[in-house]
C-alpha cells in the first residue's frame, strides 16, 4: 500500500501541456505495440498508473496524480484524436456527471452498437463505489476509458476529508462478471499504515457509520434479501423502519435519542415506493434504481440482516476475501515483472523527469522535451511505415542515454 496524502493546488501550465503530450504518446506507443485492450489493463493495474503518472511529472506521493493523468489523457484525445487509439469520458467533480453524455456522444459518432452497455457499465460502476461500497471515501472523481469494440476500464477516487487521504478504485470490463460481487480489478489503498479504520465521514449532527460493504462476496445473501424487501409490500417495510427508529436505533450513533437526520423517514418512503414499483429482481437493478443512494442500501441491508439472518459485510473492499473468486483478475505482464521480488518501485518513475513540487529534483523540461519528440517521432513513422513498427518503437531506449541537464 501507498501512503499518498491529499494535496492541493494544480499542476502549472507548463507541466500539464507536456503531461498531455507525453501521455498521448506513451498511449499511442502502447496501443500501436499492443493493442488499445492492453492500455485498458494498464491502467486498471493500480501499480502501472501510478509509475505512469510519476513518469509523467506529477507529485509522486499525491493522491492527485489520479485525477492530473485522467485529465492529461482526456485533453491528449482531443490533441491527437483517433489516433490516440482509445476514448476517455468523465473527469473531476461536475466533469464526472457528464461521462454518460460523452459516452453516448462518441458512440454515435463513431457507429459503436453497444453505447447503452457502456453507459450503464459508467453508471453502475460510480453506483457501486458511491453507495455499495460505504467505505469512508466520498467518491469525486471518474474517468471511463474505453474502445469502440467495447472494451472498457475505469479508474475513479474518492476522498476521506476526516483523515486527509484518498482511495483509488480500479475496474476492469473484461474482468466484470458481475457488478454487484467483487467486481473491482484492484483497489489502490492510498492511505497506508498511518490511516485510521476508514468511517463514513459525518457532521456533529449526524450518525457516524461503520464500514458497509455490499459488493463483498460473502454479503451475497443479503443483497438478495435487500431485493426482496422492496418487492415486498412498501409499507411493511416502512413499518420495520419506523419501529427500529424509535429511541435506541438500529442504526447505534452515539447519541441516544434518534434525530431526523438520520433516517429521513419521509424521503426514504418516496425513494422505496419508486424502487417497488420497478419490481427490481436483484440487487443489482435496486441500486440501479434512481435516486436510491448510500442511506437506502444501508437501510435494507441492516433490516434485511435483522429480518432473514443475512449478515452484512464490514470487511474493507481493499481487502480480498479468503476466497478466491472465480475470475480471475487480469494483471499485465507489466505489473508482474515489476512487482516480483520487489526490485522496482512506481516512485523511481519519478526520476525520469522530476516533479512538480521538486521531488525527487525539479521537472527537467529540455529532457521532458526531448522525450516527447523521440516518442512522437518513433510513433509517427511506425504510423506511416516509415520503418518496422517494432523498431521505431525501441528507439525509446536512446531516451534513457540521455544525461539530464542540471
Amino acid at each position: 500500500m501507498a501512503n499518498l496524502p491529499l494535496h492541493g493546488g494544480k499542476a502549472p501550465p507548463y507541466l500539464f501541456h507536456r503531461m498531455v503530450r507525453l501521455s498521448g504518446a506513451i498511449t499511442m506507443a502502447i496501443v500501436a505495440e499492443y493493442g488499445p485492450q492492453e492500455m485498458l489493463r494498464r491502467l486498471a493495474d493500480p501499480w502501472w498508473f501510478q509509475a505512469f503518472g510519476c513518469m509523467l511529472g506529477f507529485d509522486w506521493h499525491s493522491s492527485g496524480v489520479t485525477t492530473v493523468t485522467c485529465g492529461a489523457l482526456k485533453e491528449a484525445q482531443r490533441l491527437y484524436g483517433d489516433h490516440l487509439g482509445i476514448l476517455v469520458a468523465g473527469g473531476k467533480g461536475g466533469t464526472s456527471r457528464k461521462a454518460p453524455a460523452e459516452i453516448t456522444g462518441a458512440a454515435d459518432r463513431l457507429g459503436i452498437t453497444g453505447g447503452d452497455r457502456l453507459v450503464y457499465a459508467s453508471r453502475m460502476s460510480a453506483k457501486v463505489d458511491s453507495a455499495a461500497v460505504q467505505d469512508g471515501f466520498d467518491v469525486y472523481a471518474h474517468s471511463f476509458f474505453f474502445v469502440p469494440g467495447g472494451a472498457w476500464c475505469v479508474v475513479q477516487q474518492g476522498m476521506n476529508e476526516l483523515s486527509g487521504y484518498a482511495r483509488r478504485y480500479h475496474w476492469l470490463g473484461e474482468s466484470v462478471n458481475d457488478f454487484v460481487c467483487e467486481p473491482h480489478a484492484a483497489i489502490h489503498d492510498l492511505s497506508g499504515d498511518h490511516m485510521p479504520a476508514p468511517t463514513v465521514a459525518a457532521t456533529e449532527s449526524q450518525v457516524t457509520l461503520p464500514l458497509l460493504n455490499m459488493v463483498a462476496e460473502e454479503a451475497g445473501a443479503n443483497r438478495q434479501a435487500s431485493a426482496a424487501l422492496v418487492r415486498a409490500n412498501p409499507d411493511k417495510l416502512l413499518g420495520i423502519i419506523e419501529a427500529h427508529t424509535q429511541g435506541p436505533t438500529l442504526f447505534a450513533p452515539a447519541h441516544h435519542p434518534v434525530l431526523p437526520t438520520d433516517v429521513n423517514l419521509e424521503r426514504l418512503r418516496k425513494i422505496v415506493i419508486t424502487a417497488h414499483e420497478r419490481n427490481p429482481e436483484d440487487f443489482e437493478m435496486l441500486l440501479g434504481t434512481p435516486n436510491v443512494g448510500p442511506a437506502t442500501i444501508r437501510s435494507l441491508a441492516l433490516i434485511a440482516e435483522l429480518i432473514y439472518d443475512a449478515p452484512v459485510s464490514r470487511r474493507d473492499p481493499a481487502e480480498r476475501s479468503g476466497v478466491q473468486s472465480p475470475k480471475s483478475k487480469v494483471q499485465s505482464s507489466t505489473s508482474e515483472t515489476a512487482l516480483a521480488g520487489g526490485e522496482r518501485r512506481w516512485a523511481d518513475y519519478s526520476y525520469a523527469h522530476g516533479g512538480k513540487d521538486g521531488h525527487p529534483f525539479p521537472v527537467d523540461r529540455a529532457t521532458y522535451d526531448r522525450s516527447i519528440a523521440v516518442l512522437e517521432e518513433a510513433v509517427r513513422k511506425a504510423r506511416v511505415g516509415e520503418m518496422d513498427k517494432a523498431q521505431a518503437l525501441k528507439r525509446l531506449v536512446a531516451v534513457s542515454q540521455i544525461p539530464r541537464q542540471d
